[in-house]
């Protein structure tokens, strides 16, 4: 069995001290053969009542005439999230979307960027379609798994 690395505590206290700077859950270091991975269960968080948003906007008919999915299943044609993040709807603050309602798209094609820790990850069209849904708004956080969008 190989021997223990003694632990460096500055290195640990460090590590945790940027976990709580950053609001980061978890962090890795890596030299050499250490490898120290910190990670912490973020609080439960309880949400007051605000103001109501308005609702994304209404699909057109041919989403209506969709076969309606049981409760907590997606809809067939479902794109979700790769990964956690926040999702951008266009390449920059002001141009157009990369896709909108009733858009075709091909396969590959770019249909809206997440960026997770600070890089900007283009979510490419795993078929070709047309965009009967889109499920999320620009700059709205993603969790790994969350329909962003149906293509049909």
């Amino acid at each position: 069995m190989a021997p223990k690395p003694d632990i460096d505590d500055k290195l640990l206290r460090k590590l945790a001290e940027i976990l709580n700077d950053t609001g980061l859950t978890e962090i890795e270091y890596d030299s050499g053969d250490v490898r120290i991975r910190v990670a912490k269960t973020p609080a439960p968080v309880t949400m007051a009542a605000g103001p109501a948003y308005a609702a994304p906007p209404a699909a057109p008919a041919a989403a209506a005439a969709s076969a309606p999915a049981k409760a907590g299943e997606s809809p067939a044609g479902t794109v979700k999230s790769p990964m956690v993040g926040t999702v951008y709807t266009a390449s920059e603050p002001g141009k157009p979307p990369f896709v909108k309602i009733g858009d075709r798209v091909k396969e590959g094609q770019t249909l809206l960027i997440i960026e997770a820790m600070k890089v900007m990850n283009a979510l490419p069209s795993p078929r070709a379609g047309t965009v009967t849904q889109i499920l999320v708004s620009d700059g709205q956080p993603v969790e790994y798994g969350e329909p962003l969008m149906v293509i049909e």
